[in-house]
């Protein structure tokens, strides 16, 4: 007669850690790390607060915003301790300093670092100023030398309007003290620039005025007169006038007549 069943007996081996776990025990010749290999870098964040690094960028926008306020203060620093205080102004016969001030932008209170050409542009929008010399002295003096245009001749307009012009044919506005001027007349195409240049070609001679038309051109003198379709001609054969003074000289490109 058997007894009881018997309890078999099953042995239970412990379980093996998975490599590199937490269970890991000290470091043996099978734990070694792999020769040549860098120890992990220390986090240079680890420890700081999170807003610490975003903080830190957030600086940079300040510093420029203060740069720019210094640079800007520095500015209107050097605009009113240097102000322009004294103004010299030469050569100007028809127009007065007031004006000379005026056009060269140096009315009232202006920073004298910051004056130049571009400032000084204005003197040329004057038709009487044919070049004007802007000199900047430390730390306070601007002197400006102008050179004006005269009147050289009247021009008598279509309209019958008589005013004053330069030598480079430029119209000076309410001129005085004209009337002994050549007077410039006539029709057609404009001729003016031409008639300038015989008025300068003629210059020894007592010119009256030049008349043009599509035909030619008349030059009235104090005793006599001359008349050419051809101004390279009458230039060519100018010295006619001195040989008869009181005549009326007539230029061809061939030769000269004279009318008794």
């Amino acid at each position: 007669m058997s007894g009881p069943p018997r309890p078999r007996n099953r042995r239970l081996d412990p379980p093996t850690p998975a490599p590199g776990g937490p269970d890991d025990g000290p470091a043996g010749p099978g734990n070694d790390p792999a020769p040549g290999a860098a120890p992990d870098a220390p986090d240079p964040t680890a420890g700081l607060p999170e807003a610490a690094a975003p903080r830190r960028r957030s600086r940079r926008p300040l510093w420029a915003a203060l740069a720019a306020a210094l640079v800007v203060g520095a500015g209107v620093g050097a605009w009113f301790a240097l102000p322009v205080n004294t103004v010299t102004v030469s050569g100007n016969a028809r127009l007065s300093e007031a004006r000379v001030r005026a056009l060269a932008g140096l009315e009232g209170h202006f920073g004298w670092l910051y004056y130049g050409g571009w400032r000084a542009r204005g003197l040329l929008e004057s038709p009487w100023v044919q070049s004007a010399v802007v000199t900047r002295t430390f730390p306070d003096r601007v002197a400006i030398a102008l050179t004006e245009r005269t009147p050289r001749a009247r021009w008598q307009r279509r309209s019958g309007e008589v005013v004053a012009l330069a030598a480079d044919g430029t119209v000076l506005p309410a001129a005085t003290g004209t009337a002994q001027l050549p007077l410039i007349r006539g029709w057609g195409p404009d001729r003016v620039p031409e008639a300038l240049h015989l008025l300068d070609t003629l210059a020894r001679y007592t010119v009256q005025s030049v008349t043009y038309t599509p035909s030619g051109v008349s030059v009235k003198l104090k005793t006599g007169s001359v008349w050419s379709g051809d101004l390279r001609a009458l230039v060519k054969y100018a010295g006619s006038i001195s040989m008869y003074p009181d005549r009326d000289i007539f230029i061809y490109p061939w030769g000269v007549s004279v009318q008794e």
